[in-house]
């Protein structure tokens, strides 16, 4: 391992200084375009803010604007050893704010960067905070949910001197801030100045506006920071014919910059009389792990340079992963508040990126640990692909060429299993697959694997796409559909007597067997669930086709007369799941703040449960029972997985018991799946309900009244519990949103419109200051409504297939997203939304084929038992 730099005497100094921020007393400390505060009036400043503050360490939580109020409240909470949590200004991220003020609960609020005025939201705090505890960072990751970086006053000290001591930081130097204080990188900028008695120079202003440069001349300040779009920004702004006399140095984080752009900048910078610090971090390790020496700049343009002064980087043997040591890496993570009692619970930091160590010493970064492809918005690890090929015996390599995946094998005997064997690990149709034979695998004059030859290769091969297996010709019998359920369903032994709800189809089969029907019938009827293979044979003529019902189509003319029609009718409940579930996921992810969506899939939910479990059939308890563990099972292995290897839930949350505990007020990290663990514990009371004879006879001879009495029951327990407004958990617990459930099942028994009228005024009723949110409860009301009164909705037919895969993959993706959103809620929350619907989805064809398999697998062994099951016609 290699040994840390020993300390200069200036950073040893720094080390042992109490104050992040010293410097002379009449010497500015922050400037902006129109006042000067120097450091007696920052001290003075600091120590008023301070005392507002209070003497009781208190979680502070501060809008970070690039202005002189936040900075003064972030100093002064560090001086009273007060956690600070920064966070973004502006309109964008008030959504982002609100949910973390819901989750971490601060004590002090900060949020007026003009007026600095504290809102003190309570005396004291709720809080228990370890005593080196100094700052939160917000940030995310690909653990788990939102989460907090725990930072240390050591920490920060220690980061602000490495910095200072590599950019030779002296009292004359003045830094704009070209990027937010909330940034960690922008921050470093701030700590590092202050730490050395230099200047910051405050400003909003971006690159591109000549006022910007104005203020900077004039503020004479000598350096600014930049993430590589920002360096396009200096670009289109014509900052190379920029007259900056007073610039000593520029730095660049946040993102690789192109080899060729930091030798641009650098020979500038050389022309100029300014350095080029290109430099390597993360916010876990405080900003700052590595930094290129500007005078290897135009030699190592490639590279992150070296260690910052008193860290180390290392690289694992068998990975290649870059891990970094140093007195600058986080305490850990904080996924809720009670993790701000925890000590240190790392070492090391270990960044995810793969590197090499060249000879002269030098650290580049050659990738990330994974490589990845998109195919139907499913994200396929090429490595993992290979991996998997190699362990059953076949040698291959995987590429994605535009929409295909290309696998290379050496033998021509093993192109078939090759496909199949992809399809069935990647869960993406074989007809996506091109497998081709090559005589030796390419590799670079390194001996790595050329990627880049076989990539130019499979451009330039045809590919032969075989035939859809639902376009086969042939007649839409009887046969066609039977055989239809049993594939889907995994029921081979599926009669023509037998429907969807025979074969014990649910919500989580029902949309995939919709769609498929879709294809074949056209427009389904409201009851197909209930009708047989046979009566829906019947409905496979064209309303506008001249041939008689019942002479059969082929399923070829069927399948493209259907797709030439330019919309398509979906069932209210699928586009209400669809819509639900990306509300759930874009709100999360903090790309917009539209909630209420899962209480809407509460109603959603209880109306599938009246359709299928609760359909006028036999072994109705037993339905029921099987659709909780349909949930409970994956959710308890997957949570239960992310818990051993995290650590992040607590047993009650992998068990799925959180609601029956006493004594929880506020949100925490342990409620990200209240929704699953409401939806199992709320069919195992279902299922307890009517395996009471006289309750399932009840129901089955009052259907609609059956649900009205129970839902009154419900409402009268919600608001007994819980008055109109209910509490930041309460309102996840059964007792007050089982009648949610209750009102969706409500709303699939009502035939007639005086029963709609009904319910809907208990929709309104009901919602009305649930959640103290008008607008949240606007879209449960509105969902609601829906579903009453829509039976299903017009979509243009090319959005059938996104809208279908993400209602059918809608519980899967509510289940992973939190493993997948937060490490991209900062800085492309879009982006973090659509991978959270894509391995949503790749979870559910993934447990679908594990499904299929083990029932298969389980038939086999009854029928060789000669026990075959079957089912009587209903």
């Amino acid at each position: 391992m290699p040994s840390a730099a020993t300390p200069s005497l200036a950073r040893e100094r720094l080390l042992r200084a109490r104050r992040l921020f010293t410097g002379d007393p009449d010497h500015p400390a922050l400037i902006t375009s129109d006042r000067r505060i120097d450091y007696a009036e920052l001290s003075r400043r600091v120590e008023q803010r301070g005392a507002e503050l209070g003497s009781d360490r208190r979680l502070v939580m501060i809008t970070a604007a690039n202005a002189i109020e936040p900075v003064i409240t972030y100093l002064a909470a560090l001086e009273g050893r007060h956690p600070v949590l920064l966070l973004a200004d502006g309109e964008d991220a008030s959504g982002h704010r609100r949910k973390l003020i819901d989750r971490f609960d601060p004590d002090v609020v900060a949020d007026d960067p003009a007026s600095g005025a504290l809102h003190i939201r309570r005396d004291g705090s709720r809080h228990v905070f370890h005593p080196d505890l100094a700052m939160l960072a917000s940030t995310s990751g690909s653990t788990g949910s939102p989460k907090l970086v725990r930072l240390s006053m050591e920490n920060l000290h220690s980061n602000a001197a490495a910095i200072a001591e590599y950019l030779r930081l002296t009292p004359v130097d003045r830094a704009a801030t070209t990027l937010p204080l909330h940034y960690c990188y922008g921050l470093s900028v701030l700590n590092s100045h202050l730490a050395v008695g230099a200047s910051v120079f405050l400003t909003e202003r971006s690159v591109t506006e000549d006022d910007f440069w104005q203020d900077f001349v004039e503020s004479e300040a000598t350096s600014f920071a930049g993430v590589p779009h920002t360096f396009d920004l200096l670009d289109a702004s014509g900052f190379a014919h920029r007259d900056l006399a007073r610039l000593r140095y520029v730095t660049q984080a946040g993102g690789r910059l192109p080899p060729d752009r930091v030798r641009r900048y650098a020979r500038l910078g050389r022309e100029r009389g300014f350095e080029l610090f290109v430099m390597y971090g993360q916010t876990e390790a405080t900003a700052r792990m590595g930094y290129l020496p500007p005078s290897l700049a135009e030699t190592a343009p490639e590279t992150i340079g070296r260690a910052i002064p008193g860290g180390a980087f290392d690289i694992d043997p068998s990975t290649g992963e870059l891990i970094y040591r140093g007195p600058n890496v986080m305490m850990g993570y904080a996924h809720d508040p009670s993790d701000f009692a925890r000590g240190r619970t790392t070492m090391t930091l270990r960044t995810g990126d793969v590197a090499r160590r060249r000879d002269d010493g030098l650290i580049e970064i050659v990738g990330r640990l994974n490589r990845f492809a998109k195919f139907f918005g499913l994200r396929i690890d090429l490595d993992r692909v290979e991996t998997h090929l190699a362990e059953e015996g076949i040698p291959a390599r995987a590429v994605a060429v535009d929409d295909r995946l290309i696998i290379f094998v050496l033998v021509d005997h093993l192109a078939a299993e090759a496909r199949r064997r992809v399809a069935e690990f990647a869960g993406i149709p074989p007809h996506v697959i091109d497998v081709h034979r090559i005589t030796e695998f390419p590799r670079t004059r390194s001996g790595k694997n050329d990627s880049s030859a076989l990539e130019r290769h499979g451009r330039a091969l045809a590919t032969v796409r075989p035939q859809d297996d639902e376009t086969a010709a042939g007649p839409v019998t009887t046969t066609t559909i039977r055989d239809l359920y049993a594939r889907l369903l995994g029921r081979p032994d599926a009669t023509e007597h037998h429907s969807f709800s025979d074969l014990d189809g649910d919500s989580l089969s029902y949309v995939e067997v919709a769609v498929r029907l879709e294809s074949l019938l056209g427009m389904l009827p409201h009851d197909w669930p209930s009708l047989s293979p046979a009566a829906l044979a019947g409905l496979c003529v064209d309303d506008g086709d001249a041939t008689p019902r019942g002479a059969p189509a082929t399923a070829v003319e069927q399948v493209a007369r259907n797709r030439t029609r330019r919309h398509a009718r979906l069932d209210t409940a699928v586009v209400l799941r669809a819509a639900a579930i990306v509300l759930i996921v874009g709100s999360h992810a903090d790309l917009f703040s539209v909630q209420g969506g899962a209480h809407l899939l509460l109603a959603v939910l209880g109306f599938n449960l009246a359709r299928f479990q609760l359909a006028d059939r036999s072994g109705r308890s037993r339905a029921l029972l099987r659709s909780s563990a349909q949930i409970a099972i994956p959710a308890v292995v997957w949570i239960g997985a992310v818990t051993l290897l995290t650590g992040h839930y607590a047993p009650t949350t992998v068990a799925l018991v959180n609601g029956f505990l006493p004594g929880q007020e506020q949100w925490s990290i342990q409620w990200s799946f209240w929704f699953l663990e409401f939806a199992v514990w709320g069919m195992l009371g279902l299922a307890a309900l009517f395996a009471w004879p006289r309750a399932d006879r009840l129901e089955r001879a009052h259907p609609f009244g059956c649900a009205v009495g129970l839902l009154t029951v419900a409402l009268a327990v919600r608001f007994a519990v819980t008055g109109v407004e209910t509490g930041l958990v309460e309102r996840y617990t059964i007792a007050a949103a089982g009648w949610l459930l209750v009102l969706g099942w409500a709303a699939a028994r009502a035939t007639r419109v005086s029963q709609r009228v009904a319910l809907s005024a208990v929709a309104v009723v009901g919602s009305a200051g649930f959640v103290g949110n008008p607008a949240r409860e606007g879209v449960i009301i509105a969902g609601i409504l829906v579903l009453l009164w829509i039976p299903a909705v017009t979509v243009p037919r090319m959005l059938v297939p996104a809208v279908t895969t993400l209602a059918g993959a809608s519980l899967f993706i509510y289940l992973t997203h939190w493993q997948v959103f937060p490490a991209w809620e900062e800085t492309a929350p879009l982006a973090g939304t659509l991978l959270s619907l894509v391995v949503g989805v790749a979870a559910w064809c993934l447990y679908r084929a594990i499904e299929r398999g083990v029932l298969a697998r389980f038939r086999s062994r009854v029928r060789a038992a000669g026990a075959v099951p079957t089912r009587s016609a209903s």
